[in-house]
């Protein structure tokens, strides 16, 4: 169990996947988004969402991410947030808002 202090120092913010790209340098199967948080700005994730998800039907998707979780680099690529995802089996379906929101919207 964590506290409720712990918990309200992740920073969820709503975003809208402008591109994703085939990551062929993962050592998983994954792709490389690129998200607009707004006036955040955009963010790079590493994402490992390929058995459910295209290229082309993530574009323009929103999603819910962890932008304060700082950078990981995975192969040459710089991973800035977290897109959080339910997973499913062996699948991962993405957390999203129910409408459509504001990018940057934070999540409470």
């Amino acid at each position: 169990m964590i506290d409720y202090s712990t918990f309200e120092k992740l920073d969820l913010r709503v975003g809208t996947i402008l591109t994703a790209k085939e990551f062929p340098e993962a050592k998983q199967a994954a792709y490389q988004l690129f998200i607009d948080f707004g006036p955040l700005g955009t963010l790079q994730s590493s994402a490992q969402i390929t058995k459910r998800y295209t290229t082309e039907n993530l574009v323009n998707r929103q999603v819910i991410a962890v932008v304060n979780i700082g950078t990981r680099k995975i192969a040459h690529f710089e991973s800035q947030c977290l897109v959080l995802g339910a997973k499913e089996g062996e699948d991962v379906i993405l957390l999203a808002p129910e409408s459509q929101l504001p990018n940057g919207q934070q999540i409470l």
